[in-house]
């Protein structure tokens, strides 16, 4: 079976999905410091599996060709940090199905963070961000690691409009797509508009469950899906078509240390969030290694290990978490299973060619 092809117009102006993504590689490499806006309408391929997306844009930030195409550049634009050297895409690097593959990320001036990066796709299905949930909308989330000290590392949010607007093409460009001169708002509309058009489905485990290819899945794989189902347990927090029931969760992880990073807790100060933090989606999983939110396994195996054994225990153990007595096959099944929820919808972007002047 093939993808769904359910439609998502984001915009007023007719292109094919790659179009609205690809086409700002190619505008501009042209003379003018302004690429030229897109003609036809944006139109993106809903892949399956998922919703359609359209019931999770905010509506005082509607899908715009030409805003998503401006999220984009800034996404990628290195000069929107203190010293020119971090942009998001850093962190989320599309070739590693937007992480960076490390344990915990590097920032400006190669300090550390505490935590791993999450995968920005399928962002728009999420109803709060990062890690602990800190920030309420992707909007939020998009501007936020412009002020940290460990990542772009601008003192406030006006240092990093003022430095946008030394840039004349990114000036011209927030008038024309806003309206307005450049405000921290419209920038992490903008980034958030493009993150909302990195979608992942139409995976194996999809085209099995919900196209009816039983030939998509290999046995061990419909072994694990009847595991994940079941036995195992997965389905407790990763639910739904995103695999993730949204949710916060203690597993114990950073209780085997001196140092215990208590998570959701930071932002509720509610006792029953101590070290607890957000259900992930599995959609690329395999390709978006190392693991939990300190990024301190390696491989899927060592993940479904961990969770058989039941966690990592404390005395704020979510109490979904017990030991799940899988046999090493299993296991093996499992895994195979978590690989073919690998997907496609986001596979077309790229870094841009050139920036705006």
């Amino acid at each position: 079976m093939g993808k769904m092809r359910i439609k998502w117009v984001v915009g007023t102006v007719v292109v094919a999905t790659v179009g609205v993504i690809g086409l700002a590689a190619t505008m501009v490499m042209g003379e003018p410091s302004v690429p030229q806006p897109a003609a036809g309408t944006a139109v993106q391929e809903v892949p399956l599996g998922l919703e359609d997306p359209k019931g999770y844009i905010p509506a005082d930030n509607p899908q715009t060709a030409r805003k998503i195409e401006l999220g984009r550049w800034l996404f990628f634009d290195k000069r929107l940090s203190k010293n020119g050297t971090i942009a998001c895409a850093n962190c989320h690097m599309p070739s590693l199905a937007f992480t960076d593959g490390q344990a915990v990320s590097t920032g400006i001036n190669r300090l550390q963070g505490g935590r791993s990066a999450p995968t920005a796709i399928n962002r728009v299905y999420s109803k709060s961000q990062f890690w602990d949930g800190r920030a309420d909308t992707l909007e939020d989330q998009s501007i936020g690691p412009f002020v940290s000290p460990v990542e772009h590392g601008f003192t406030d949010h006006n240092e990093l409009v003022a430095r946008i607007k030394q840039i004349d093409g990114y000036r011209a460009l927030f008038q024309e797509v806003c309206g307005r001169e450049v405000t921290a708002v419209d920038v992490g509309r903008a980034i958030a508009s493009f993150q909302r058009t990195l979608l992942s489905g139409n995976s194996p485990a999809d085209r099995f469950d919900m196209g009816g290819d039983e030939t998509a899945l290999s046995a061990s794989a419909q072994r694990g899906l009847e595991l994940f189902r079941g036995k195992a347990r997965c389905t407790r927090c990763h639910s739904g078509f995103n695999f993730s029931d949204e949710k916060y969760h203690n597993l114990g992880i950073g209780w085997d240390t001196n140092t215990v990073d208590l998570g959701r807790y930071m932002v509720t100060k509610n006792p029953e969030d101590i070290g607890a933090f957000k259900t992930p989606t599995l959609r690329e999983i395999s390709r978006s290694a190392p693991y939990m939110h300190d990024g301190r396994f390696a491989t899927l195996e060592d993940v479904v290990r961990f969770y058989n054994q039941g966690g990592i225990k404390n005395l704020h153990l979510d109490n979904t978490v017990i030991p799940l007595e899988l046999t090493e096959p299993e296991q093996q099944d499992l895994v195979a299973f978590l690989r073919a929820l690998n997907g496609e919808g986001w596979q077309h972007v790229a870094a841009p060619v050139a920036f705006p002047k």
